[in-house]
This record gives structure tokens, C-alpha cells and sequence, in this order.
């Protein structure tokens, strides 16, 4: 596959599939979403002194006093006001700071597989498209090539017509098949251009004018492939992405439960101290006079021991959802193990078809050739010549077709066990 570049020579504008790739990570909004709250989690992960860190106020007050409705109104009596200040701060301890701090920075790790994940699933959903439009345009030209092949019978029929060699119904049947050649290829350019319009969208390539002539660089390439279903299972196994993320699932209902029973069962300390001063009642003229105070308290919880209280049941809770988690992940691992004996044995069928396909493809064009030659020397008729084209269209867009499928199941092999695709490619066969 060529290097990615966007080029533009003699108004034809190219595109390859790492170019596609790039553009989409790139341009991508739920990627760069989803980059807003890594960055948020990863700020979070790196300042874990912020769980113990105390909690701190600083206030500031004015009062006044003053007859409103009687002593002839409202008087802005200095000896009747007075101001404050205080600053304090607290701090509370616990068992369950330690719980808190990894359940932070667990937070941060399953952000950072979300967004890798997506980078992945997006990779794959650009290489699908890309590889479906290049299978669109090669049947195009497999299109284009029907409609010559009809314009030029309808040629030689219409000189044979002209010279009385063949009649009307066989020079008209001629006609429709390259009418219906035409339509076909018309129908099949307006697809082709509509879904690369919107695979210009996807990529952020929003004002090209693809009529104008743009090319995607590229061809699938297919060769046999055999893996080891046992061997992709435990080298790949563990690092699915739903596999990690059970596994972060369960570490974090361990971290929570760890927490509730330090919560409903372990002491806690409460630190604070505040210091206080102003004019007290002596006016805003009076002597300053200020107060330093502080308390520390230790909280020892008591319901959580007692069966059938609220804690209690709250910890027997999430007991239960921690084995119901692991229960979720052998189920993971099963259909995971499961799914990856399917593709190995798909992979293995669909190359098995590839082949017969190829074969079909070699045998449809030795018969038409013999079938044109027929039909030129006045020994086969021209409906047996137009089955023979049709059979060659045929096999030739069901290889296309069958290629495609084999690559979107390198592609599914890949997703499944969260590997780069090309790793499942030869550069040569």
C-alpha cells in the first residue's frame, strides 16, 4: 500500500489507505471526545495527593446596627458595626484513601483502553469502507468492460443486418444488451460516487469533487492463510478489549468493596482548625482581637457489624456483584474463545471458495472466447453468446465479492483479538 499523501497531479486526486486511516483519527470527533476525558483522567491519575489534601475557607463579614423607623431614621453608627475574619481548615482520614486513590488511577487506565478501543474500531471501519469502495470500482470496470464487449457485437451486427445476414430479432436483441449494459454501469457509477462522497465526509474531505477524477490507491491482496486457533487464543486472549475490561470491572468493584468496608467498619479521624478574629463589639474603632480553636475527632462506626443493618447489607451487595462480575468474565472468555475457532475455520472456508471462484473465473472466459469465435463463424447463436458474457460477468464480480469477504474477515479475525490487521497480510504470497 503506498505511503500516505494526498496528492494532486493533473487533476487526478489520490488516496491511499494509511492516507484514509490518518485522516479519520484525525478529523474524528468521537476520538477527540473521548481524548477530552483521557486528558481529564490522566490529569486526575497524576495528582492522587489531592484525596488527602485538606479543605480549606476563608470568610470575611461586616455587621452593622441602626434605628430604622424610630430615632429619625437610618445612622451610620461606627460604634454599632463591627467586622470579622476567620480561616480555617479540615481534614478528614480514613482507611479507605489508599481504595480511592487506585480506583483513580483504574479510572484513568480504562479511559486510556476506550480510547485506544476506539482507534481500533475506527481503523478497521475505514479499512472496511476503503476496501469495499476499491471492490465497487473494480466492478466498474468489469461493467465498463461488459458495455464495450456489447457495443462491439451490436457493431458487427449492424453491418451483418445491413447485408441481410442476420434478422431483425437477433440485431435487437444486440440493442437491449447494450442498453442493459449501460444502465447497469450507469446505476452501479451512482452508488459508487454516492458512497465515496460519503467516505470523503467521514474523512473530512468535504469539498472535493470526485466526478473530477479521484483515485483510491489500492488493491486486496489475498493469500492462504492457517492460524493456530489455540495458539491465537492464548497469545491474544487476554488483551481483548472486553476481556481487559472485565478484568478492570472486577478490580473495581474489589477497590469499591475494599472502600464500603473501610467506610462501615474502620475508624475515621476528622482534623480541623479555624482561626477567628475582629472588632467583636466594640466597634469598628475597637480593639482587634482574635481566636485560634481547632478539634479532633474520631468516628468509630458501629451498624456495619450488626447483621441486617443498611451497611451490612450494602457490603453483602457488593460481594454479590463481584462474583457476578467474575462470573461475567468466564462468559467472556468462552464466547471470546469460541468466536475466534469461527473465524479460523470461515477463514480457512472462504479461501477453499476463492479458489473454485478463480476457477469459474478461467473457465466463464475460455467459453466465451470459443462462444464469440462460434458466433462469428455462424455456428452458435446469440443468446448462447449472450449467456457466455453474462456467465463471465458473473464469476468475475463473485470473485471480487469473494475476495472482499475474505479480507473483511482478516478484518473481523484482527477486531477479535484486538491485533493490527496487517499482521495477518503478506506483502508476498
Amino acid at each position: 500500500i503506498a505511503v500516505y499523501a494526498l496528492t494532486a497531479f493533473s487533476g487526478l486526486f489520490s488516496l491511499s489507505l494509511d492516507e484514509a486511516v490518518e485522516l479519520a483519527l484525525r478529523e474524528s470527533l468521537n476520538l477527540r471526545k473521548s481524548s477530552l476525558d483521557l486528558a481529564l483522567s490522566d490529569y486526575a491519575a497524576k495528582r492522587l495527593w489531592s484525596e488527602i489534601f485538606p479543605s480549606f475557607s476563608l470568610n470575611g463579614g461586616l455587621s452593622f446596627g441602626s434605628p430604622l423607623a424610630s430615632g429619625g431614621g437610618f445612622k451610620a453608627d461606627q460604634s454599632a458595626m463591627s467586622y470579622s475574619l476567620s480561616f480555617g481548615l479540615s481534614l478528614s482520614l480514613n482507611m479507605g484513601i489508599t481504595e480511592a486513590m487506585k480506583r483513580i488511577e483504574l479510572a484513568y487506565r480504562t479511559r486510556l483502553l476506550d480510547y485506544e478501543q476506539a482507534k481500533v474500531q475506527l481503523e478497521i471501519q475505514i479499512t472496511r469502507n476503503f476496501y469495499r469502495l476499491i471492490t465497487d470500482r473494480a466492478n466498474l470496470s468489469l461493467l465498463e468492460e461488459i458495455l464495450r464487449q456489447t457495443e462491439r457485437q451490436l457493431e458487427r451486427d449492424r453491418v451483418a443486418r445491413a447485408n441481410g445476414v442476420i434478422g431483425e430479432l437477433i440485431y435487437l436483441r444486440s440493442q437491449l444488451a447494450v442498453e442493459t449494459a449501460r444502465y447497469n454501469l450507469s446505476a452501479a457509477e451512482d452508488a459508487y460516487i454516492t458512497a465515496l462522497r460519503d467516505f470523503l465526509v467521514l474523512l473530512g474531505i468535504e469539498n472535493q469533487d470526485v466526478d473530477s477524477g479521484f483515485a483510491l490507491e489500492g488493491r486486496i491482496e489475498t493469500y492462504p492463510l492457517e492460524p493456530d486457533p489455540e495458539g491465537l487464543i492464548r497469545e491474544y486472549l487476554p488483551k481483548r478489549p472486553d476481556i481487559m475490561s472485565q478484568l478492570q470491572t472486577i478490580e473495581r468493584l474489589e477497590l469499591t468493596k475494599k472502600q464500603n468496608l473501610h467506610s462501615a467498619r474502620t475508624p475515621s479521624l476528622d482534623l480541623s482548625a479555624q482561626w477567628r478574629g475582629g472588632s467583636g463589639n466594640a466597634g469598628l474603632s475597637g480593639d482587634f482581637t482574635d481566636n485560634l480553636s481547632g478539634s479532633l475527632t474520631l468516628r468509630v462506626p458501629i451498624d456495619g457489624w450488626i447483621p441486617g443493618t443498611r451497611s451490612n447489607q450494602t457490603l453483602m451487595s457488593a460481594d454479590t456483584d463481584l462474583e457476578k462480575a467474575r462470573l461475567d468474565l468466564k462468559n467472556t472468555e468462552t464466547a471470546a474463545a469460541a468466536q475466534i475457532h469461527s473465524l479460523t475455520v470461515n477463514l480457512k472456508n472462504s479461501w477453499h471458495s476463492l479458489e473454485i471462484a478463480r476457477l469459474r473465473v478461467r473457465l466463464a472466459e475460455r467459453t466465451y472466447e470459443l462462444t464469440e469465435t462460434g458466433f462469428r463463424n455462424g455456428t452458435v447463436e446469440s443468446r448462447v453468446l449472450e449467456d457466455a458474457r453474462s456467465d463471465l460477468a458473473d464469476a468475475r464480480q463473485r470473485l471480487l465479492q469473494g475476495e472482499l469477504a475474505y479480507q473483511n474477515l482478516i478484518l473481523d479475525l484482527a477486531a477479535a483479538l484486538n491485533a493490527d490487521w496487517k499482521t495477518f497480510s503478506r506483502s508476498e504470497p
